[in-house]
């Protein structure tokens, strides 16, 4: 009898998941993400793309600035180390813009683990400074990394290409080249951004489930512990540097995961984008989003990277907004960054938990 009240329990509570509408919703919501390659054009896949890039990046920005307190500056750096990475291992030996290319010519899959993992050495060749440092002296130290990069990938030309940059070698993985090659499904051609959206989309839900459960777990209690109060951790027996390095490592792999699929969906790296204003960006992202949360470095990344998209794509029906290079208004990018930046403004001062607290906070005023 005791078992089958325990199955019955069981059932039931698996009955009662199964009955909430949050279940329900995120089923919704996963069938309409599969189904967008479908009816979406390039421009609104590309942009999709990039925001799931950038989500990618701002999870780890935020296990190590709102779930552990480091500040960092440098995370554009990473980015670049995994786009430029996985171009060297992928490409094959070559000559662009007059002057010869390094390359591998390794498989594409494979370039994109290496390229990972070069973002993660990146890391790792610098955690011991990210161990001892906390505070604005972390954001200064990664801030030289801004500059040291900027530096390498204007005049390293045989790996980056220069000023101009290099083009970016289709992925190929399961027999399927991630390229602009047509292929016919249900009617429906793919190209590259099709194909990379069902690439793309299962990088964001094992990252972002990834960092759920560490966030969740054991680890997760450490890095709030440190971001409290380091002496208090520390006494507690949290190993402060230990646990400081090897979050720093992981938010680097998780930047280079981003920086490959930005080279993918961009086709071509350039080393200008990836400089102070990218690494801002991304400080912006979690702080709109949510300081540690992963719901909240989801939301602040689809917010700040999808805005200048719609302000170029709506420019001439906005007020005050024109499109880039006509002249007569704000261009939209810069527009973006004068409306995000007030967005950070408004949720410091009135919503310090950021937008992905904002129905938490709802439910519980309708609640009492």
């Amino acid at each position: 009898m005791a078992a089958r009240s325990g199955r019955g329990t069981g059932a039931g509570r698996a009955g009662a998941a199964l009955s909430r509408p949050r279940t329900y919703l995120w089923t919704a919501l996963g069938v309409l993400l599969l189904a967008l390659p479908f009816y979406l054009d390039r421009f609104w896949l590309q942009a999709g793309l990039f925001a799931m890039a950038a989500a990618i990046a701002a999870i780890g920005l935020n296990l190590l600035t709102g779930a552990t307190g480091q500040l960092s500056m440098g995370h554009a750096f990473f980015l670049a180390v995994g786009a430029y990475g996985y171009c060297v291992f992928a490409a094959r030996p070559g000559v662009e813009n007059g002057h010869g290319l390094t390359g591998l010519g390794l498989p594409g899959w494979l370039a994109a683990v290496l390229a990972v993992g070069a973002a993660g050495l990146a890391g790792g060749l610098f955690s011991p400074i990210a161990g001892r440092l906390r505070g604005a002296y972390l954001g200064i130290a990664t801030l030289a990394l801004i500059f040291i990069g900027q530096h390498v990938l204007f005049n390293a030309r045989d790996l980056t290409g220069g000023f101009n940059g290099r083009a970016v070698p289709a992925l190929s993985l399961f027999g399927v080249t991630f390229d602009d090659t047509r292929t016919v499904v249900a009617g429906v051609p793919f190209e590259s951004a099709e194909k990379l959206w069902y690439a793309a989309l299962p990088a964001l839900l094992a990252c972002a489930l990834f960092a759920r459960g560490i966030l969740r777990g054991r680890p997760g209690r450490a890095m709030n512990a440190i971001r409290d109060h380091r002496v208090a951790a520390g006494v507690m027996g949290v190993p402060v540097a230990r646990y400081r390095a090897s979050v720093f490592v992981l938010s680097s792999m998780y930047a280079g995961l981003a920086g490959v699929l930005l080279a993918l969906v961009f086709q071509r790296t350039v080393p200008e984008y990836f400089g102070m204003v990218l690494s801002l960006e991304f400080l912006a992202m979690i702080v709109i989003g949510g300081l540690g949360s992963v719901r909240g470095a989801v939301t602040g990344a689809v917010f700040v990277s999808l805005l200048p998209q719609l302000l170029t794509r709506y420019s001439e029906a906005l007020p005050l907004v024109a499109a880039p290079g006509t002249g007569g208004g704000i261009a939209p990018g810069e527009a973006s960054r004068y409306l995000y930046g007030a967005a950070v403004v408004v949720v410091v001062l009135f919503l310090p938990g950021g937008l992905s607290r904002l129905r938490l906070r709802r439910t519980r005023r309708r609640n009492t």
